[in-house]
């Protein structure tokens, strides 16, 4: 069962440092490499040098290792390393993670990295070619023989249910992609600067796995992306006002598995996402009406609905028409759509942004963002606030 109280996590660390390599489908260069500029990046951000740096969390899927990126960034001991599983569920572990850590006093100051050629290198877009025996690998064995081999087959199956349930057409799930689009239009740094979309374009673009289009699939990006974690006391001597981990939390649901959970009494939500928001809300003390920016993971349009739907942004079948609305501020980098793919660790930057004020989408006033990490897969989440 999941906790019924609040934890003790919130207001005890803070963001103090982002930094990114360039987002692109041909880096020429190595994972590491790519791994050693974002981390540099962040903490130049932050005004730290390595050797302040005593922690590095990072995901089970990225090929840099802890100690290699240490050695290769200059960062000397370490007295705390972390990994975390489920590809982009783990995006907002990772800085859980780190304020743990800091909160505990186990490190002062935790980098959080994700770096990955996943477009020139690895596809994750290209599905499951070999599978080594597993107990992971046997979840999947009761899919593949019918043909449901990559992702966007294993979402299309939740995405169909999801329409049928509430009496909705594909072309619901074009809000969302017409949304990140316009952000991402007028982001020099994402990868479709410059290129909005309509729902006429959404509609129009063709079919991967009815019911998705290509429109409501992320794309492919190489590059880099860090996260700098310290003391909330710490930042406030920092370059940049901390934005604050208000509240951090992790989730899996009953009968989860990874990306195929089509065992659960219902198809048309996220039960995962769900004990994320909970914990979010009980630990945070907000509501959904005190959140001023969302950054919601969106690999696939129809997961951001459901996502808006488990946090109580609006009802069941309701988050179509919550973000044709504009109910909420919505991927103001433009998301993994528009802007670039990193496991959503480049959302957790824009979050940052948006409560220093420094967005290219900024949102006025700006005091309490929303982040989550992947869907479909055992997830996580962070309320970022500014200070005081």
């Amino acid at each position: 069962m999941s906790l019924r109280g609040r934890d003790g996590l919130g207001g005890r660390a803070a963001v103090v440092g982002i930094g990114a390599t360039e987002f692109s489908k041909d880096s020429g260069r190595s994972e590491l490499s790519l791994a050693v500029e974002a981390v540099r990046a962040a903490l130049d951000d932050a005004g730290l040098a390595p050797a302040d740096v005593d922690g590095l969390v990072t995901f089970t899927m990225d090929t840099n290792p802890e100690i290699t990126v240490a050695q290769a960034s200059g960062i000397g001991e370490l007295s705390f390393f972390s990994r975390v599983h489920y590809g982009g569920g783990a995006a907002c572990a990772t800085v859980q993670q780190a304020a743990l850590a800091v909160a505990a006093g186990v490190a002062e100051v935790v980098v959080c990295y994700r770096a990955f050629n996943e477009r020139s290198g690895r596809r994750f877009g290209s599905g499951v070619k070999e599978r080594a025996p597993s107990a992971e690998g046997a979840a999947l064995g009761w899919q593949l023989p019918f043909g449901l081999l990559t992702p966007a087959s294993w979402v299309a199956m939740a995405a169909q249910r999801y329409l049928h349930t509430y009496g909705l057409t594909p072309d619901a799930f074009g809000h969302v992609a017409v949304t990140d689009r316009r952000h991402a239009a007028r982001n020099p740094a994402a990868y479709f600067h410059g290129k909005p979309i309509t729902l006429d374009d959404h509609a129009a673009s063709r079919w991967i796995v009815e019911p998705l289009r290509l429109l409501d699939c992320c794309q492919e990006t190489d590059g880099g992306q860090a996260i700098v974690v310290t003391s909330v006391e710490r930042a406030r001597d920092l370059r940049h006002p901390p934005a604050v981990i208000v509240a951090a939390a992790q989730g899996a649901g009953r009968k989860q598995e990874a990306m195929t959970s089509f065992y659960r009494d219902e198809l048309t939500g996220l039960p995962e996402m769900g004990v994320v928001a909970r914990q979010l809300w009980r630990t945070s003390g907000l509501a959904p009406s005190d959140i001023d920016v969302g950054i919601l993971y969106d690999h696939f349009t129809p997961f951001v609905l459901m996502q808006l739907e488990e946090f109580g942004f609006c009802g069941p079948g309701e988050a179509a028409d919550f973000v044709a609305a504009d109910a909420l501020p919505l991927n103001t980098h433009g998301g993994q759509l528009g802007e670039a793919y990193l496991h959503g660790m480049n959302g957790i930057a824009e979050a940052v942004r948006q409560l220093r004020g420094t967005s290219v989408n900024q949102i006025p006033g700006a005091e309490r963002t929303l982040v989550t990490a992947g869907t479909g897969v055992p997830t996580s989440g962070l309320i970022l606030g500014t200070d005081g």
